[in-house]
């Protein structure tokens, strides 16, 4: 017994050093990014940033591809919602399955499984296929979709997990660069199909997708962090530990809030932008919100630690009813340009603090079925915020739109309160390495 006595007290001193170091002024969010990439490499944050956009492209991909081929929207929105729910159903099952033999396997296998079924849409759209065998590909396709951004997240515990006192800190400041980088991506994204369309065709941009799954998601795969976060991982809790609580699944649900503001956003800013004679412009002024984002996703990592996620969450929900409110008064697209902009500024702290506090909850071998159960969540929330926002639009215009995402953001709000009165705080993070210390202790 006094072995183990002594594990535990060992790690209670490490607990206290590392709580004396989060209180330290001395972490810039600058140095706290360059040693991330002094740890990771250049190479992989480039290469798992590319891996993402492949489902930032897909989903508009899908949808140009298979309107423009059948001259109905119709059909290419069941294209483009297939691929999106499809992806919402297959993330968090890939996720438990990396948990379980590692990302290397699965993201591999996902990745070229993808590319095909990307490539055999457009194949089936040159063919003249019919509409049911058009989504069914895009369904494949999204299925097994790898969800980049949430996998690349689980795997920054184990890069930084001989960085001692300073752990804490790196995770919390590569948490704000992959918010950061998942809103970049979904402005990215978008923006390469549209180039790709008038450049090439919609054919053309969705093979740029496949090739960019192919070749980065691939390598997203083989990167050696893949093996080195199973292998830390493996020596932490039983895999069959549960994760799904009721403090869990409020996070999910905050998910599927933003999620909902994402598409009753877009939906009320297409409405307007149709009404004004300019629907082509409706993505662009979209993806404005993901600018304003990314500025304050990054900005995130020099929040003190003791302004607990809990707390963030709560105020910057606060944030999201604030700023989207004014999306109500809107008329124009010109007066719709700043609010999108500045709306976004809530947006990425929001996220950042639910996949943190994720991670920090759960235990450490179930990691990667939580992250993309959260991102499943928010693709589901986007589809139930596009469909009601675009029966309300089809009623009486964006202003109704727009009020389901007001309304998302209050419920936010409401989450975030409850969350904050009945969670415990969040627990000090033992690692996977701490455990298996205390374990042979």
């Amino acid at each position: 017994m006094a072995p183990a006595q002594g594990s535990v007290r060992d790690l209670v001193v490490g607990r206290r050093a590392a709580e004396a170091f989060l209180r330290s002024p001395l972490v810039s969010p600058i140095s706290s990014y360059r040693r991330l990439l002094s740890l990771a490499g250049p190479g992989y944050v480039i290469v798992a940033f590319l891996g993402r956009l492949p489902l930032a492209m897909s989903q508009l991909g899908a949808l140009l591809l298979v309107s423009d081929a059948t001259g109905r929207y119709a059909a290419g929105g069941l294209a483009a919602g297939a691929l999106a729910v499809a992806n919402a159903v297959g993330a968090p099952l890939a996720g438990a399955l990396a948990d379980r033999v590692g990302q290397r396997p699965v993201v591999l296998a996902q990745s070229l499984t993808a590319g095909v079924a990307l490539t055999a849409l457009v194949a089936a759209v040159h063919a003249g296929a019919g509409t049911a065998a058009m989504v069914v590909a895009a369904a494949v396709a999204g299925f097994t979709m790898p969800q980049v951004g949430p996998l690349a997240r689980v795997r920054w515990r184990p890069i930084t997990h001989r960085t001692g006192n300073a752990q804490p800190r790196l995770v919390d400041a590569a948490f704000a660069y992959e918010g950061a980088a998942d809103e970049a991506s979904f402005v990215l994204g978008p923006a390469l199909v549209g180039l790709g369309a008038v450049a090439l065709s919609p054919s053309g941009a969705l093979l740029a997708a496949a090739a960019l799954l192919a070749v980065f998601g691939s390598w997203f795969a083989l990167h050696p962090t893949a093996r080195q976060a199973h292998a830390l991982r493996a020596s932490a809790a039983a895999h069959g530990a549960a994760f799904v609580t009721v403090a869990f699944l409020s996070l999910c649900l905050a998910q599927l809030l933003i999620g909902v503001i994402f598409g009753a956003t877009q939906t009320g800013t297409t409405a307007l932008a149709t009404d004004a004679g300019t629907p082509g412009l409706a993505g662009l002024v979209h993806s404005l919100l993901g600018v304003g984002s990314v500025l304050a996703g990054l900005a995130t990592a020099a929040l003190p630690a003791r302004f607990g996620y809990d707390k963030r969450i709560l105020v910057s929900a606060i944030g999201l009813v604030v700023l989207s409110s004014p999306l109500l008064l809107a008329g124009s697209l010109t007066a719709l340009v700043p609010v999108v902009l500045v709306l976004g500024l809530a947006v990425a702290p929001y996220m950042i603090s639910v996949f943190a506090a994720a991670e920090r909850q759960v235990p450490p071998a179930r990691v990667g079925a939580a992250m993309t159960l959260l991102a499943g969540a928010t693709g589901i929330g986007y589809a139930v915020g596009s469909g009601i926002a675009g029966r309300l639009a089809d009623l009486g215009g964006h202003r109704p739109a727009f009020a389901v995402t007001v309304t998302a953001a209050a419920l936010a709000v409401l989450l975030a309160v409850v969350r904050l009165r009945t969670a415990r705080p969040n627990a000090p993070v033992t690692t996977p390495g701490e455990l298996a210390a205390a374990s042979r202790g």
